[in-house]
């Protein structure tokens, strides 16, 4: 946490930067926790089944650091395989259109989407008022904002959310599996992002939530990473590269 955040906006102003990187969920939209119980269901639904089937002991995924370790982050088909990895399964690839009742990576995958879709068309998208004041802050101060994320979803939730015009560029995991970008940790999309709006990365502030992504924006030299940390998370945060970590970005127009 910052010791003075009356200093903190100082830090991020046309003078120092021309642009601000955010990621979507946990930055932008309250959509994390919708995104964590979703990998639940599917993977709880999924190891049970498979626990029955070859009579072991079921060990559901934990909402906490299952998730954290393995999925936060990450594009959703890497985050299943690296899920999985870490109970010793291995499953067939799939294809992009697999069932979500397939028992392969894209199939579980799949499923997962199918329930957060279905959980936002009918609760819809909550947005961080204090994420969207420090946007419209930032562009009538002249500097770009942009979307790095890994979802899927991205265009989708940005609809539901009313927040589709804030942004000057946007780069999902669509996107990213067009350019055959890696993705986080890899600093391939957020470098990708700064080139289509022209900027340099030393002139760009990253913000995001997920230790892959502090890391994706320390790697790819960029000249401010902000850590949100909703969740007592703090230190990792730290400890990944992140510059300040704050608990909301509020905390940036105080």
């Amino acid at each position: 946490m910052a010791d003075d955040v009356d200093t903190v906006p100082a830090l991020v102003d046309s003078d120092s930067f021309d642009a601000v990187l955010f990621e979507l969920d946990g930055v932008v939209t309250d959509t994390a926790d919708v995104h964590a119980a979703a990998w639940k269901r599917t993977m709880d639904d999924y190891l049970e089944s498979r626990a029955k089937e070859r009579g072991e002991i079921f060990t559901p995924f934990d909402e906490v650091e299952d998730y954290l370790a393995h999925v936060d982050g990450k594009p959703r088909y890497d985050g299943v395989r690296d899920f999985l990895a870490s109970r010793n399964i291995i499953l067939p690839e799939g294809t992009m259109d697999s069932p979500p009742t397939e028992e392969s990576v894209r199939g579980l995958g799949n499923r997962k989407n199918q329930l957060v879709r279905a959980v936002l068309r009918t609760e819809g998208v909550r947005a961080f008022d204090g994420t969207v004041e420090w946007i419209h802050r930032l562009r009538r101060e002249g500097l770009m904002t942009a979307i790095v994320s890994s979802s899927r979803d991205t265009m989708f939730v940005l609809e539901v959310a009313g927040l589709t015009d804030q942004f000057d560029a946007k780069v999902d995991g669509l996107i990213r599996a067009e350019r055959n970008l890696p993705g986080k940790p890899a600093p391939d999309t957020y470098l990708d992002t700064a080139g289509h709006l022209g900027v340099k990365p030393q002139r760009a502030v990253v913000v995001e939530d997920s230790i892959p992504g502090v890391e994706a924006a320390r790697a790819g030299g960029f000249g401010l990473v902000i850590g949100v940390a909703r969740h007592g998370n703090e230190q990792p945060l730290i400890d990944s590269g992140a510059d300040i970590v704050l608990h909301d970005l509020s905390e940036m127009i105080r």
